[in-house]
């Protein structure tokens, strides 16, 4: 996941008048500034637990007798992060980035439930900056003694995008009032831990998000045909994302035709503006309500429920958790969550011609029918995909090929395409990217 730090939200001539009346960072003999005890800290107080910072607190408060005892376990505990974690370089300052990026503070978790830190937070926090900020300019073999820690190569580099992020935003910051800056910056446009981390996510059997490793990035104009209903898909969202009501949306129609592609389009267009998407089966839809309350304490953020190839059997009963909890049940659906399913069926619950049976009371008839309409109801926008035309199945592939660098004559691309079409089970969306896959093994064949 590739993340660009956003312009900056909080403005570093806040917190330097926050700090203009304090005492200066203390400088070491050699001009450096001087690394203090950070057991001093308050809103990044859980750090003290961290093994790596105990062993570096030791190094610095152990007797000489025990100091070379204290400087080998530090090494150790940073090692082995820098192995676990995959940090290069400078792996002390990369680890306290790491720290921040999982934001286990209390300004973190203000930032995820609110979305700002009033002054007082912002106080606390630059002078919880000034303990760590000299810990930032240092190399590990200052406190360790081993310079092997200096400029570190892991086996295995993870490149995590949020140290990233990081690391290029702190390279402009040389105090630590601008470094409280671009942290909270950090926090605003992107969130701590996981949220930041991943865009999209799913559901573990005991309700926690995991994220997904190599969530697909598309690009909406990609995207070819459908014009109608991608404006309106893309309306929606774009309401959504800025804070307005929006919309729980059906997608339905033929398969293939890219209706979950759209809605992954989106996340990738709009996560830099908070967007996330979690995914759940079916089967999950149980604990839809906690989950429901879960994302919607987190005001940061907003939230897709992607609910894929949704569909019920006939006396199945878990539909009946979705809408409850899209209308119905006594807790409201949160402002920050929206609903987006596709379905191949149009009313999502499957009708027999035993349903429709004359025989039956027409009263029983009746609520059978409303029952089976009553879920696709709760979405406000529902939006239908036809299989595509030949020219626009065409297109696809013709779009699919130029981005691989082929331009193939409309003669042979419509030749091939109506082969590959005729020799598989329709036309669709999924149908031209398995031919253009299969063009580009087999072209020179």
């Amino acid at each position: 996941m590739v993340i660009c730090f956003l312009t900056a939200v909080h403005s570093g001539s806040i917190i330097a008048q926050i700090l203009r009346t304090s005492k200066a960072v203390p400088q070491g003999g050699d001009g450096s500034m001087k690394c203090e005890s950070l057991r001093g800290l308050v809103v990044c107080r859980d750090f003290l637990k961290d093994p790596v910072i105990k062993a570096l607190m030791d190094v610095q408060e152990d007797t000489d007798q025990e100091a070379s005892f204290s400087r080998r376990a530090g090494a150790a505990a940073l090692l082995e992060a820098a192995e676990r974690l995959g940090l290069q370089g400078n792996v002390l300052r990369q680890y306290f980035l790491y720290l921040f990026s999982e934001g286990r503070t209390v300004a973190a978790d203000v930032m995820e439930r609110v979305g700002t830190a009033g002054t007082g937070l912002t106080r606390a926090l630059a002078f919880d900056m000034k303990l760590i900020f000299p810990y930032l300019q240092r190399q590990p073999s200052d406190f360790f003694d081993i310079e092997y820690l200096d400029d570190y190569e892991p086996a295995s580099v993870t490149n995590d995008a949020c140290i990233r992020s990081l690391e290029k935003a702190f390279q402009g910051a040389d105090t630590p009032e601008k470094a409280t800056a671009v942290l909270l910056d950090y926090y605003a446009a992107f969130g701590r831990g996981k949220l930041a981390r991943f865009m999209a996510f799913r559901l573990s059997d005991d309700g926690q998000l995991i994220g997904i490793e190599n969530f697909p990035h598309l690009d909406w104009n990609d995207l070819i045909g459908y014009a109608a209903q991608k404006e309106k898909l893309m309306a929606n969202t774009a309401a959504f994302v800025s804070g307005k009501e929006a919309n729980n949306v059906l997608l339905t129609g033929s398969r293939g035709t890219g209706k979950s592609t759209a809605v992954k389009a989106l996340v990738s267009r709009y996560h830099e503006q908070g967007l996330r998407l979690v995914q759940l089966q079916r089967d999950q839809l149980q604990g839809l309500q906690p989950l429901m309350e879960k994302l919607g304490a987190i005001g940061s953020k907003r939230f897709i429920l992607f609910l894929d190839d949704l569909s019920f059997d006939e006396n199945e009963a878990s539909y009946k958790y979705l809408k409850s909890a899209m209308d119905g049940g006594v807790t409201p659906q949160p402002q920050n969550v929206v609903i987006y399913a596709t379905s191949n069926r149009r009313h999502l619950l499957k009708e027999t011609w035993h349903d429709r049976n004359d025989e039956w009371e027409e009263v029983y008839r009746d609520d059978n029918t409303n029952e089976a309409i009553s879920l696709s109801d709760r979405f406000g926008l529902i939006l239908h995909y036809a299989a595509p035309t030949q020219d626009e199945y065409l297109e696809i592939i013709g779009h699919e090929l130029k981005k691989a660098g082929i331009d193939l004559a409309p003669e042979k691309l419509r030749i091939e395409g109506l082969r590959w079409e005729m020799e598989h089970s329709g036309r669709n969306g999924r149908i031209a990217q398995q031919f253009v896959k299969w063009y580009l093994n087999n072209r020179d064949s």
